[in-house]
């Protein structure tokens, strides 16, 4: 049976001078999975992101109102503490405080990620070391969603939606993320029609959940209000050739899974 890895990801979202603005990081061309698509911070649940020392250093929530709110019954705090790690290490941006409820600033932490990309340490060593709380409430749940059948990688997805920390810019890690941009979500997906910005279907649908709002505040509040059924797109071969189609959309029920021919493949949809 073909694995599905629990995975995370979260929209960081900051006030712009017209707008909202969410941080995109664009994949390094040469990873197998996605290369080259622009992408929130988020990545696969390891076994460490549910180590009792790291729930230790989680505040605000525990793991029974994370798996409460992510519909599971238990180990749900492991998707939002993947969230939060992978956020500091592909962006450099660490959600959470120091004991005392004070911020650390990029420049404090940059050791310590440069010393957990190169795993001269691992995520409990850091946040021990450098005295870090990860602050769970600031994610807000928004969507699941699960990579479709006959596709060679699948990932069980939970997006979440942020507050950017103050003064926190962010910035790509220079291997697995070779660049990022604070840009409108708007105008992310008008780039990706004419301008060959790189954007995957499920990029695409929470780029535009939050289109339609002005501020941070409207769209934290319209995540928490967000429907979140599991959505499984389905790969189907039409007369164009390979396709994905979404549960809402004409014919998904009656729909036959395509399975891929030798050499084929639809990694970036």
């Amino acid at each position: 049976m073909q694995q599905v890895r629990e995975a995370a990801t979260v929209m960081l979202l900051r006030q712009g001078a017209k707008g909202i603005e969410v941080l995109m990081m664009r994949r390094n061309l040469n990873l197998e999975f996605v290369g080259g698509a622009y992408v929130f911070p988020g990545g696969k649940v390891d076994k460490a992101d549910r180590d009792p020392e790291v729930l230790k250093r989680s505040l605000n929530l525990g793991d029974l109102e994370c798996s409460q709110m992510l519909g599971v019954s238990s180990g749900g705090a492991g998707y939002f503490v993947a969230a939060i790690r992978e956020c500091f290490e592909e962006a450099g941006i660490f959600i959470g405080t120091r004991s005392g409820g004070t911020a650390p600033t990029e420049a404090e932490l940059s050791q310590a990620r440069e010393d957990l990309l190169a795993k001269r340490s691992d995520f409990v060593g850091v946040l021990k070391k450098e005295d870090l709380y990860l602050d769970l409430s600031q994610l807000v749940y928004m969507a699941h969603w699960i990579t479709p059948q006959s596709q060679p990688k699948r990932y069980d997805t939970r997006f979440f939606v942020a507050r950017a920390p103050s003064g926190q810019l962010g910035t790509h890690d220079d291997s697995e993320t070779v660049s990022h941009v604070w840009i409108d979500p708007n105008e992310a997906l008008s780039k990706a029609k004419v301008e060959g910005f790189s954007i995957v279907l499920p990029t695409r649908q929470n780029l535009k959940a939050i289109s339609s709002y002005e501020t941070v505040d409207e769209a934290l509040l319209g995540a928490l209000r967000s429907k979140k059924s599991v959505v499984v797109p389905k790969l189907v071969r039409g007369p164009a050739g390979l396709e994905l189609i979404l549960p809402w959309e004409d014919g998904y029920d009656e729909a036959e899974i395509a399975e891929l021919e030798p050499g084929e493949s639809m990694e970036n949809p």
